[in-house]
């Protein structure tokens, strides 16, 4: 089982603010980079109807964004980031953490979404930055949630 970065470490790329590194070497994907991506998925229906609510919404807030963050790359790591995950297109749950909520919302619920949705081929491992691009793409749905991002729905 893989292990997220260590926030705190200086030489991390990705440092220890919630949205996180983006794929690739270079600098992190600026936050409306990620909010035009999220707009453009959240226009789907299907995509749309998801939000945190409940238990979901209480676990995010409670554990905060650093908890979460380590939460979703260690779900990625185990459900989504093989080239071959267990039961591919029905692993992620609809509710239960919100980071299958947020896998939903965004399209990185199963390697057909992926690849459909931003381009990560299927039938092979993710890479380390595509890895970390996943898990950013979730934390900054999460957090626009939680903080009610504007033209965002909580």
């Amino acid at each position: 089982m893989a292990s997220p970065p260590n926030p705190q470490d200086p030489s991390n790329p990705q440092g220890p603010s919630f949205p996180g590194a983006g794929p690739g070497p270079g600098p992190a994907p600026a936050p409306r980079t990620l909010d035009a991506r999220l707009d453009a998925i959240g226009r789907q229906p299907f995509r749309a109807k998801f939000h945190l609510r409940g238990r979901d919404r209480a676990t995010a807030e409670l554990k905060g964004p650093a908890t979460i963050r380590w939460h979703a790359y260690d779900l990625i790591a185990r459900r989504l980031a093989p080239a071959e995950p267990y039961k591919d297109g029905k692993q992620t749950p609809y509710r239960g953490h919100p980071v299958f909520v947020a896998q939903h919302a965004t399209a990185t619920c199963c390697r057909g979404c992926l690849q459909r949705w931003h381009g990560i081929p299927q039938g092979r491992e993710l890479s380390r930055a595509e890895h970390v691009y996943v898990v950013d793409v979730i934390c900054r749905w999460i957090e626009r949630e939680i903080t009610g991002a504007p033209g965002h729905l909580p």
